[in-house]
């Protein structure tokens, strides 16, 4: 008999929903301490029209996360889909208070008020594979690179917040009747699809649950995804049975790197990669040797290391 003791996986829970919160300032405090009694570390962001995040512990940490959630009328149907992982993907416990839980920055555009038609999983296939179809994908440039669907479209943003200009710029809802979107775990999409909409384009579809959602529910042999899929935590990238990926990330730029591009006379850990490396401004590039130093002198020590997202480092929506 072994005498290896298995932990039990960590739990990862991405969660959304678009509900009207007047209340969102007065619930930051009790949904920390409600992650912090349950230790669930990662960040959930709240705002008027919701609430939005990625945050991980054990299954009983999580599940009492999620019955604190769901006690209130208002998240009793939130969304959220699970992976699993050895270790934990996130450092800390944050609450954050914004002014939209995915930043479109265009006024007026509520998925509460209105939103496209939710296509499931099962049947995401038939939609994009109809020619009549304008499949986009939603996500930010570096996360298509990694991975996305047959036949998509990369409207190569940086941010979400460019994508309603990529629209304007490139479509016509004369022209293009038919529109299918995806994204992560889909909450862009979501939003995406509320201003598609409003845009005049009359049928707007979007996969419910994203990305993670799919990956979960088809099986890999009838699935048209091709690559891995970019999830923002610190394991950069998971595989079609949702495993951590190939890919890791570059602790400067905070940018999915693969195992070429650490063959780079340009990667040095922690301080450049071959995408960052004529980019990042010395501050930084010194900002992030201390960070890499500091990590080191943790890793010696056997201490748990500081390496939390630097969101001046890397721009995402």
């Amino acid at each position: 008999m072994s005498d290896t003791i298995q932990n039990p996986p960590i739990v990862v829970a991405a969660l959304y929903k678009f509900v009207t919160l007047n209340d969102f300032e007065a619930l930051r405090e009790p949904l920390h301490q409600t992650m912090l009694d349950n230790g669930v570390k990662g960040t959930l962001l709240l705002a008027k029209e919701g609430i939005n995040g990625t945050v991980a512990g054990s299954r009983e940490g999580v599940d009492g996360l999620l019955t604190w959630l769901t006690a209130d009328p208002r998240l009793a149907d939130i969304d959220h889909k699970e992976s699993y992982c050895d270790e934990t993907p996130f450092y800390r416990t944050k609450v954050k208070l914004k002014k939209e839980i995915v930043t479109l920055g265009v006024p007026d555009i509520d998925p509460n008020d209105t939103v496209g038609t939710y296509v499931e999983p099962e049947n995401w296939n038939d939609i994009i594979a109809d020619p009549e179809v304008l499949v986009i994908d939603t996500r930010n440039d570096y996360e298509v690179a990694i991975g996305s669907f047959e036949r998509a479209i990369d409207p190569k943003t940086t941010t979400f917040r460019e994508f309603p200009e990529y629209v304007r710029e490139h479509y016509d809802p004369e022209k293009h009747k038919k529109v299918a979107m995806f994204c992560t775990g889909g909450i862009r999409c979501e939003k995406a699809s509320s201003f598609m909409l409003k845009e005049g384009f009359e049928e707007v579809y979007h996969l419910k649950g994203g990305v993670l959602n799919y990956l979960e529910k088809v099986p890999e042999e009838q699935s048209l995804w091709r690559g891995e899929c970019f999830v923002f935590d610190n394991r950069v990238t998971v595989r079609h049975d949702l495993s951590k990926g190939e890919f890791e990330q570059c602790h400067a730029c905070r940018m999915p790197i693969s195992a070429e591009d650490m063959k780079s006379p340009a990667f040095e850990p922690g301080i450049s990669c071959p995408h960052c490396i004529d980019s990042l401004p010395e501050k930084t590039r010194a900002a992030a040797r201390e960070r890499q130093r500091q990590i080191d002198l943790a890793k010696q020590r056997g201490e748990p290391h500081p390496l939390g997202r630097d969101t001046r480092l890397m721009k995402k929506a």
